[in-house]
């Protein structure tokens, strides 16, 4: 049985950074989208967007792809069906965290409980 503060502590860390939840939650609307469009809505740095999007990207969460309109490079992003899943479950698994009001005494009576079982 987890603990109220255990619920926090296992939350996915990949989706819960705030720079990725943005990214992931923007590319849910959409079918596709584009880079310069996700850089201007979520206010991020080019580096700094490409950073989170590369970690995305490995987990499977986000698929890349990069061609050329006419001779301008455009980089296209789209959320995967394991990435809509991922913040899916985050979502519901922080709502559910969210519904408890953890204590310190609550949690300590909780783990002194689970010692002397």
């Amino acid at each position: 049985m987890r603990t109220d503060i255990e619920s926090y502590l296992n939350l996915d860390r990949l989706v819960h950074e705030p720079a990725r939840l943005v990214i992931l939650t923007v590319l849910a609307e959409a079918d596709e989208m584009e880079f310069r469009f996700l850089e201007s809505v979520s206010g991020l740095t080019k580096g700094n967007l490409s950073g989170h999007i590369a970690k995305l990207e490995e987990a499977g969460y986000v698929q890349v792809e990069k061609f050329f309109r006419g001779k301008l490079p455009v980089t296209s992003l789209k959320i995967t069906l394991s990435g809509r899943r991922a913040l899916k479950k985050y979502r519901k698994e922080l709502n559910g965290a969210l519904q408890h009001k953890p204590t310190l005494f609550t949690t300590m009576k909780k783990r002194f409980q689970s010692m002397s079982s």
